[in-house]
């Protein structure tokens, strides 16, 4: 029994290892920061740290998805940005509440199934594609609305700062999306495929997983996810910026891969991503706390990047 027991930690730390990590290394930084500045545990700065981060954590369900499938998507930034304006425009022209959050989703589901078949049917890596989309995405945006702020949307459309029972419903929509993706992906068929597809296409398609109909099924939901992420980002402020937020897409990727995505696909879980998310914005407001140029920020993100890339390379060497 007791070597059953020992089995099954030994399994569970191997499966999460990395999410383990991360929440190690997020209470860490809870504890030593507020050791050093006791208002960093104020609920307005925990409102920020979670709340604030949300849509991060939302988009980087649908890239963990994408690097899982073996691709990745460099345009998620670029979209997100596109679909706020979608979403603060119709506002502003008199649409129902409803439909300026709905079109934003719908259409970020048909712009990324489209760019899937074409990376699925034209055999063209998927940085290459969504490399061009970020480009027509970022260029068209300045194009159309020439930078102008959006305002003046109703009160109703602020779903970022509505609040249940004192909890932004952000944290709401990260919790639930995390967690309902996370059952599906260990019990759903359509999720195996997934894991088998990004592990070896070639594999996949042999045991009955089209890897084109997946690399579809998979950036549609991408682009769901980042629909979500978009109407969250848009109604956090009262206004909303006709530009695509700055490095966006790079911290979304990096959420993924630092939450125990392997950048070579097959492997991770969104439960990581979401961690890893909720580690930046405490970063970031700890070094706000610190006294420490945010700047740091970016550097510590790619020293995470690299250290775990390499660990996922020496593991990837063990196992093969």
């Amino acid at each position: 029994m007791v070597w059953a027991s020992t089995g099954r930690v030994a399994r569970f730390l191997q499966g999460y290892g990395q999410e383990i990590v991360v929440a190690a290394a997020i209470l860490v930084l809870f504890g030593v920061v507020d050791a050093v500045n006791p208002r960093f545990l104020a609920p307005v700065n925990l409102n920020t740290i979670f709340s604030g981060n949300a849509y991060i954590a939302v988009a980087a369900i649908g890239m963990s998805l994408v690097i899982i499938c073996g691709h990745i998507d460099v345009s998620v930034g670029s979209l997100i940005g596109v679909l706020a304006v979608i979403a603060g425009t119709l506002a502003v022209k008199g649409y129902p509440v409803w439909v300026a959050w709905a079109v934003p989703v719908v259409a970020g589901v048909a712009c990324n199934a489209a760019i899937g078949a074409l990376i699925a049917y034209s055999r063209i890596p998927s940085i290459v594609v969504t490399l061009g989309m970020m480009s027509i995405l970022r260029g068209g945006l300045i194009s159309v609305t020439g930078g102008t702020w959006i305002t003046n949307m109703p009160a109703g459309f602020f779903i970022a700062q509505m609040r249940l029972f004192g909890v932004p419903l952000p944290v709401y929509f990260m919790l639930v999306l995390t967690a309902i993706t996370a059952f599906w992906m260990r019990s759903f068929t359509a999720a195996r495929a997934i894991y088998a597809v990004g592990g070896n296409a070639e594999a996949a398609r042999t045991t009955g997983f089209s890897p084109e109909r997946t690399c579809i099924f998979v950036f549609a939901l991408h682009g769901f996810f980042a629909g979500i992420a978009a109407l969250l980002f848009a109604t956090q402020l009262q206004v909303i910026q006709s530009t695509v937020p700055a490095n966006l897409e790079l911290t979304v990727i990096t959420a993924s891969v630092i939450g125990g995505v392997s950048i070579l696909g097959g492997t991770g879980t969104v439960i990581g991503s979401t961690l890893a998310a909720i580690l930046f914005g405490t970063i970031s407001s700890s070094l706000i706390f610190l006294n420490v140029s945010a700047y740091w920020l970016r550097a510590v993100l790619g020293l995470m990047i690299l250290a775990t890339v390499l660990v996922d390379m020496a593991r990837r060497r063990r196992s093969a």
